[in-house]
């Protein structure tokens, strides 16, 4: 439930903590003294959006911040999924708004993205309101809603499993059955490049080696006269070459070994010397050897693989790792194509057994929504009745439909307000008063099993009469013994009944006008409820009558 919710610089509000409790709550106050400010400061945690003017004049930025205690199965779910710690059961949420446009979101501290902020603020609370019922007069959302009455979860659940694996046989199929001519052209494309690549022989690696040799081929001329060179300065000259030089040396101190004997150790050297170089010197003349036949006829060879290797990379992948890569997939995809009849027979087989299933289990699903949709329909024809509509009938419409995400229905309410009016949609409802109670009727039959743990009522008792207003005030504090109520009303028959009574008003401070939210203490709930029954002059039989209603409620 919503335990604290802080509001800075939001229109009129300067600075609000307000701290709400269990069971029944009202927010009263003068027209324009800022109780939709409340409504507007939660609705930015649902994602709404920001216009500049909802910022207080002179203020750079907007803060509203709500704590929530008991967060619920779903919540906790979406919390782990984004990887967000929830110590103690306990939520926080806030949401800054800046004059410049910017906005941030944090969950528990940590900075989200605004669909994050809205999607867990949505599994705590919910805002209904005169002309905020879009959701429930939408034709979509009634089968959720009498899902959610006839405690279908589980079992959508396993239908769910079942579908989705059709769909995806289904959707197999279709990649498979392709139209025989399209089948035949992609078999001939699919032949024609794997042959293409086949034909190439090409192996990996292969286009660097040929681009080296390429390199050394057209540099022959340099390569061969820079290698002779090398090579007669190390062992080709018979007039100085290094190992000529070195055999001399070596010779030399050879004849000095029987006076100096290290001059032994060091014609050793020498020679070993000597041997290096001759390896050396037989490397360096491989350098300039290109085998036999010109270097331009092999380079003309080499070009001529570059590119054919260069049209296929265009074609296929970026290098040749990738040109076989596509082949392998084609040669898989044209597998496939030859063993489609097969895999066809297989998946239609397939199919056909969870179609099936889904059936069985959709006709399943159909049963217990026709019974519960009777059953349901009474209950809320009940409530309007109630709510002093006397000659409305209800109906919830289960018809058959092909096999979708939730089962195999269509699942609409409709309403005749007035005697021998047929039964028509929701959305055909054009009083205020009695989309109102409908309202409030669904909420009460249908969506005490939906998770919410904080319903948010805003002027729900606009178009409707004294009378009425308290049989509303009545079931929203049915409600409230379930889940936690707030309410936004200007009706003191409703305000009478609240466990706890919120005053919104405003005043000058510092020539600069604020609004301020307190909780009412007995008499100030008095004062106020014999307000909106009198007006500005609250006379002592209007203070009586108030107390006498709130007495009234307190044993309701």
């Amino acid at each position: 439930m919503l335990r604290l919710l802080q509001i800075e610089n939001i229109a009129l509000i300067k600075s609000a903590e307000i701290e709400f409790f269990e069971g029944f709550s009202v927010l009263t106050g003068e027209t324009g003294a800022g109780k939709s400010i409340i409504i507007d400061s939660i609705n930015l945690l649902l994602g709404s959006r920001a216009p500049r003017e909802l910022i207080r004049t002179g203020e750079e930025r907007a803060t509203v911040t709500a704590l929530f205690e008991g967060i619920g199965g779903e919540c906790a779910g979406l919390l782990s999924e984004y990887g967000i710690d929830c110590e103690e059961n306990t939520l926080l949420l806030s949401r800054t708004v800046s004059a410049d446009g910017r906005s941030s979101a944090r969950i528990n501290g940590r900075t989200v993205t605004q669909s994050m902020l809205r999607e867990v603020c949505r599994t705590q609370l919910c805002i209904h309101g005169q002309h905020d019922n879009r959701v429930l007069m939408q034709k979509e959302s009634h089968i959720r809603l009498l899902d959610t009455y006839a405690g279908l979860a589980d079992k959508l659940g396993e239908y769910a499993g079942v579908y989705n694996e059709l769909r995806t046989v289904q959707r197999d199929l279709e990649k498979l059955r392709l139209d025989e001519a399209e089948k035949i052209r992609l078999r001939d494309m699919l032949v024609y490049q794997t042959n293409e690549i086949s034909s190439a022989k090409l192996k990996p690696g292969e286009e660097e080696e040929l681009m080296a040799e390429r390199l050394r081929l057209r540099n022959a001329e340099r390569i061969k006269k820079q290698t002779g060179f090398a090579y007669r300065a190390l062992y080709g000259s018979e007039r100085g070459s290094v190992a000529l030089l070195l055999d001399r040396s070596a010779a030399a101190l050879g004849q000095l070994t029987d006076a100096i004997p290290e001059a032994g150790v060091l014609a050793a050297k020498l020679e070993h010397f000597r041997y290096e170089i001759e390896d050396i010197a037989e490397t360096v003349r491989g350098l300039s050897d290109y085998g036999e036949g010109d270097p331009t006829v092999r380079l003309d060879k080499i070009e001529g693989r570059l590119d054919l290797i260069s049209r296929l990379k265009r074609k296929y992948g970026a290098d040749i790792s990738g040109i076989l890569k596509f082949k392998d997939d084609a040669e898989a995809r044209l597998a496939e194509l030859d063993s489609a009849e097969e895999r066809i027979a297989e998946l239609t087989e397939k199919a056909r057994a969870l179609e099936a299933e889904a059936k069985k289990l959709a006709g399943e699903i159909s049963a217990v929504r026709i019974k519960n949709a009777a059953k349901a329909a009474k209950e809320i024809c009940d409530e309007l009745k109630f709510l002093d509509m006397p000659g409305v009938r209800f109906e919830i419409k289960v018809t058959p439909a092909e096999l979708g995400p939730v089962g195999a229905d269509d699942v609409e309410f409709l309403i005749s307000a007035n005697p021998g009016e047929p039964p028509m949609p929701l959305s055909k409802i054009a009083s205020g008063g009695e989309l109102s109670r409908v309202m409030l009727a669904l909420l009460s039959v249908l969506a005490s099993n939906d998770g919410i743990h904080t319903m948010i009522f805003d002027e729900i008792d606009s178009g409707i009469s004294g009378k009425t207003s308290r049989k509303v005030g009545i079931r929203l504090k049915g409600l409230s013994k379930d889940t936690q109520v707030l309410c936004v009303t200007h009706s003191a028959q409703i305000a009478s009944l609240a466990d706890r009574h919120y005053l919104v008003s405003k005043s000058e401070v510092d020539q600069r006008t604020e609004t301020a939210v307190r909780l009412l203490d007995k008499e100030g709930r008095v004062a106020e409820i014999a307000r909106i029954l009198g007006g500005i002059n609250i006379t002592t039989k209007q203070r009586e009558a108030a107390r006498e209603m709130i007495e009234e409620g307190k044993n309701l």
